[in-house]
């Protein structure tokens, strides 16, 4: 017997494609294809033969990036909402197997906070997913203007889980341009996500929208994009003379939530609950970017305590997303 018989496996960051947001895509936003987009698109009995194959009874479903972050306040709200009941007859069409992550109109941060109470409350999504930079600005969310969404996601205790989307443009020609031709990857997963989204992380630390709304949960995918490694550096950093003195590493540690999407890694894992503690980590696998199969194996022989390993393959997910 191992130590996933008879538990219940929740994966919480498993994508897909909404044909109808899908074409909306432009530039790098819209080659993702082959099987991956084959398996975005395909929300029935393969993703499931997949789960069952992999023993995973649960995928919390997300729409792949940049979802509706790249689009203007109409457009966003309109798709938002089409999104999102198409997700909800997703679920309901296998609801012991699915549940949903909204997609919001971030553009327009007012009509987003009310897209995100009708998704938790009316159509049962289990919080909403924020893909990297907003609008053609590349805005960042921890801008005031965008915190009506954190006030309402506190409001609602459901969480708001940043994942990243293709880095901002710049970045990638100040930063990477020299290696993009013979490692693609570097742009993306290989270290562009990274950077991205751990800088959209330690903003939103920083702009005190924590502090005002205590209360919010964030995820991280990717076992924390860095920041549980970087967490005490960059507290520390902050502690010296000519800083502000702000408590970086408690409000982390506190808010922020990270799952294993895309990195099984054993010193990585346990760098995370050293520094954050097991119930602040959830199980994921980052399908179909990442093949279900090596996720619940690497859980299946880790050096872990089985109360620990229920935390991360469902107890948090269960008491997060109130499943």
């Amino acid at each position: 017997m191992t130590i996933l018989d008879g538990q219940r496996v929740i994966a919480i960051e498993e994508h897909y494609y909404d044909l109808d947001l899908v074409d909306l895509y432009t530039g790098v936003d819209a080659r993702t294809g082959g099987w991956v987009r084959d398996a975005l698109i395909d929300v029935g009995e393969e993703r499931i033969k997949s789960m069952d194959d992999a023993g995973i009874d649960v995928q919390v479903l997300s729409h792949g990036a940049p979802s509706t972050q790249r689009l203007d306040a109409e457009t966003g709200r309109k798709m938002s909402a089409l999104v999102n009941d198409n997700l909800k007859a997703i679920c309901d069409a296998h609801p012991d197997r699915f549940a949903g992550f909204a997609a919001l109109p971030t553009a327009d941060p007012a009509a987003a906070a009310d897209e995100l109470e009708r998704a938790v409350n009316d159509l049962g999504m289990k919080g909403a997913m924020i893909h990297g930079l907003i609008g053609e600005e590349r805005a960042f969310i921890d801008g005031e203007r965008f915190w009506p969404i954190f006030e309402r996601a506190e409001a609602l205790d459901a969480p708001l889980y940043i994942h990243p989307a293709n880095p901002h443009p710049a970045v990638v020609e100040a930063y990477l341009k020299d290696y993009v031709e013979d490692f693609p990857g570097i742009v993306n997963a290989g270290w562009g996500f990274t950077m991205e989204t751990a800088t959209i992380a330690i903003r939103i630390v920083l702009s005190g929208v924590l502090e005002k709304y205590p209360g919010v949960k964030i995820i991280l995918g990717h076992l924390g994009e860095t920041l549980p490694f970087l967490a005490w550096r960059i507290n520390m950093a902050l502690q010296r003379p000519g800083n502000a003195a702000f408590p970086f590493k408690e409000i982390f540690c506190r808010n922020f939530y990270v799952t294993t999407s895309g990195f099984f890694s054993d010193p990585a894992l346990l760098c995370c609950i050293q520094e954050m503690g097991a119930d602040h980590i959830l199980f994921a696998i980052d399908y179909p970017f990442v093949r279900n199969e090596p996720g619940p194996h690497w859980m299946d022989r880790l050096m872990l305590n089985t109360g620990d390993k229920a935390k991360i393959l469902h107890g948090n997910a269960e008491a997060i997303l109130k499943m």
